[in-house]
């Protein structure tokens, strides 16, 4: 009896000793909390015995070595708010599965549009800079007729201004033309050609709910046009919570804006409404005799119908139309009148008028269809001494694409059709152009492991008069860790010639030939970008990232404008590239409601094409800028300082080099939000330099423009929301 005892005491002792010491395999899926999908590359650690993983493609850990016991484990992810459970692991392999909640101040959770793929932002190869919520109503303030203060303090684009008496400004992205930068709205090409001219001048931003700017070759989903990249506005879309946003300002130089903005889902209807209204009386701080802003009038109204049929499915039509009268030149003609000693004037009137319609829906097992179709009419008469420049243009934009995101892989294939027709009515040589192109597009993005992700594209154009163009693109997202990630990438690209150059509109396009494909051809290029973005949250309240960029592109068959006699322009290739070459580096530290921004881009553009390759004229090689903010539910207090470097002139001339300083605040209540605006308030203008007009009175010479030429501006204004201040979300503060 005493040997059974034992045996039966030593056989429990030794099943007791094997359970506790068995060894079990734990798998941890990571969830994003809002959408579901994986984190890739989130860090699982159980700090009491030294051990950790990090989430593989699916977003799962995998621990397979752990004794029976109870551990804690904790969850992180950049991005992500941190968390931690205890998990009690008993004899039998587990699978656990939680969710990750995005943090506050960062923008992991933002779906990006202009890829057209349903990832987030940090699961795409390409390059994106995003800018959204709380910041794109800061530029609104700040700026509340136009769109150009969003864009000019994006690091590496400049807002070139091409004519003192209009005030016209053209887009350069990394020191290339505006003509290379494509405009979207929702997916739609916005402007272009003719219709390219006052474009961001006329572009409201109350309505946009995101900025996406991919800068470098984007043509594989949009066509020709994007070489130096691509600007995507998204628009706000209504909701069960009507939205309601008034916005008005003052500024001391005479310019009074008013933009509303209402929209409101209600079960299968909705619709947004959205008008805005600019008058700016003639404006000299210099006491010369011609306007630095011009007498200018503007309307806009864009309302847009929603249907929603089912779940699933989404209908909308838009309708957008805009009127705008500039007045110039010299201000006594302006107010009074031309007289035997005052002449010169430049009068602009353009009238816009545009129709967009969007079929969507998701199909089963993660499919997509989408048709979009869009209309505009554009017309635009310039009116000075002795000329009279006018045009009609219509576009018309036509697409349809299927979808499918898997659980590895993301396809987009579609098809698109964009025709441009320009005709001129008073020239005794009419430059009518005609524009046809057909486009075909394939785009991949493949999680290869849960470090990389690949993104392939290819698409292929058929322009009337132009040819073929095959345009490949490829990206490669190398996630290190949580905190480092490197984007490398590059394409093909291309642009149609037309008139409508920045070098024309100086011209007001007077005395220049038109376009031949007979002895013109296609402007052509290809790019890289490398990136590497590092983020680290140094203490539990100072989070600090940097992002540093490299990019490369090159331009063959560069449109030329030459002056081949006094009265004669005619347009050429150049016979050798233009290369734009340079790096832009973005550092944010973030401590509790102070946010700083510092940046600073390296633009080297040379004009190959010219003995010595000299800079390209007008193009600071060096720009910096910091941003300081301050803000709360109560205050948003912002301090701004902008350093433009020396550039060159189209004759050699060097320029100066200056700064520029900003100073906004602004008090949140439930129902709105005064502010005041010292935009450039140590003004710094072009005159304090040299002269923005040479001549005579009655014959003016323009000289480049370099430098501001408004200076300081001083605002008053009122945000007004009565439903209430939204607090800020995942795409707050997310420059």
């Amino acid at each position: 009896m005493t040997k059974v005892l034992l045996s039966f005491l030593t056989f429990i002792t030794l099943s007791v000793s094997n359970l506790s010491a068995q060894v079990v395999e734990v798998s941890i899926k990571l969830l994003d909390s809002e959408n579901q999908e994986p984190l890739i590359g989130a860090t699982i650690q159980i700090n009491e015995i030294n051990q950790g993983t990090v989430t593989d493609i699916d977003g799962i850990g995998l621990f397979s070595n752990l004794l029976v016991g109870s551990y804690r484990f904790e969850f992180s992810f950049v991005g992500y708010e941190k968390k931690d459970t205890i998990i009690s692991v008993n004899g039998i392999n587990s699978f656990f599965t939680f969710s990750l909640e995005s943090a506050s101040q960062e923008i992991d959770a933002v779906t990006i549009k202009a890829t057209r793929s349903t990832r987030t932002i940090t699961n795409i190869p390409t390059r994106i800079e995003f800018i959204g919520g709380e910041e794109l109503e800061e530029k609104a303030i700040m700026n509340a007729p136009n769109i150009s203060m969003v864009l000019r303090e994006s690091t590496g684009i400049q807002i070139q201004q091409t004519s003192l008496s209009s005030g016209n400004r053209s887009i350069r992205i990394q020191g290339l033309d505006g003509r290379y930068t494509q405009l979207l709205k929702d997916g739609f090409p916005l402007y272009g050609g003719f219709s390219g001219g006052l474009s961001i001048m006329q572009i409201p931003p109350l309505d946009l709910a995101q900025f996406e700017i991919i800068k470098g070759s984007s043509s594989t989903l949009y066509g020709g046009g994007a070489i130096a990249g691509l600007v995507n506005m998204v628009s706000k879309r209504p909701t069960e919570e009507p939205d309601l946003n008034i916005l008005l300002s003052q500024t001391h130089t005479g310019g009074s804006t008013g933009n509303v903005f209402y929209s409101k889902r209600k079960e299968k209807l909705g619709f947004a409404l959205y008008g805005a209204a600019h008058y700016n009386s003639t404006y000299n701080p210099d006491d010369d005799t011609f306007t630095n802003i011009p007498e200018t009038t503007s309307f806009s109204l864009n309302p847009k119908l929603f249907y929603y049929p089912n779940e699933k499915s989404t209908v909308w039509i838009g309708i957008n139309a805009t009127t705008d009268k500039r007045e110039g030149g010299d201000i006594n003609v302006v107010k009074n009148g031309v007289d035997a000693n005052h002449t010169y004037f430049e009068n602009n009137s353009t009238n816009r008028f545009s129709t967009q319609f969007v079929f969507e829906s998701k199909l089963a097992k993660s499919q997509t269809i989408e048709f979009k179709n869009s209309v505009g009419f554009f017309s635009r008469k310039i009116n000075q001494p002795n000329y009279i420049f006018n045009g009609d243009e219509t576009n018309t934009f036509t697409e349809f694409n299927y979808g499918k995101n898997g659980e590895k892989s993301d396809w987009i294939i579609g098809a698109n059709l964009y025709t441009n027709t320009f005709k001129e009515i008073t020239y005794s040589a009419p430059r009518n152009m005609q524009q046809r192109t057909l486009g075909v597009f394939a785009n991949n993005i493949t999680n290869l492991s849960r470090k990389f992700i690949l993104e392939t594209g290819f698409r292929t154009d058929y322009s009337l008069y132009w040819g073929i163009f095959p345009l490949p693109r490829i990206s490669l997202l190398w996630k290190s860790n949580d905190k480092l990630s490197t984007r490398l990438g590059g394409g093909l690209g291309y642009k149609i010639p037309d008139i409508f150059t920045e070098d024309a509109a100086t011209l007001n396009f007077r005395n220049v030939k038109p376009i031949s494909p007979d002895n013109l051809d296609a402007e052509r290029s290809y790019g890289a970008n490398l990136d590497v973005n590092y983020k680290s949250s140094l203490t539990d309240h100072i989070f600090f990232s940097i992002n540093q960029l490299f990019y490369l592109t090159e331009i063959s068959n560069a449109l030329l404008l030459e002056n081949i006699s006094p009265t004669e322009y005619i347009f050429s290739n150049a016979p050798e590239n233009i290369r734009s070459l340079g790096s832009e580096t973005n550092v944010k530290f973030t401590y509790k409601d102070l946010r700083w921004f510092i940046n600073y881009a390296l633009i080297d553009t040379r004009l190959k094409y010219l003995e010595g390759n000299p800079l390209k004229p007008l193009t600071p090689k060096h720009n910096a800028g910091s941003v300081l903010m301050y803000e709360n539910k109560d205050w948003r207090i912002g301090y701004e300082v902008y350093y433009t470097g020396k550039q060159y002139l189209s004759n050699g001339t060097q320029t100066n080099d200056f700064t520029t300083l900003g100073l906004l605040i602004q008090k949140h209540f439930k129902w709105g939000s005064p502010y005041i605006n010292f935009e450039n308030f140590t003004d710094r203008r072009q005159s304090r330099y040299s002269p923005e007009v040479l001549g005579t009175v009655r014959n003016p010479v323009f000289p480049e423009i370099y430098a501001p030429t408004d200076g300081f501006i001083f605002t008053v204004g009122i945000n007004i929301k009565p439903f209430g201040r939204e607090e800020c979300t995942d795409d707050c503060h997310s420059k």
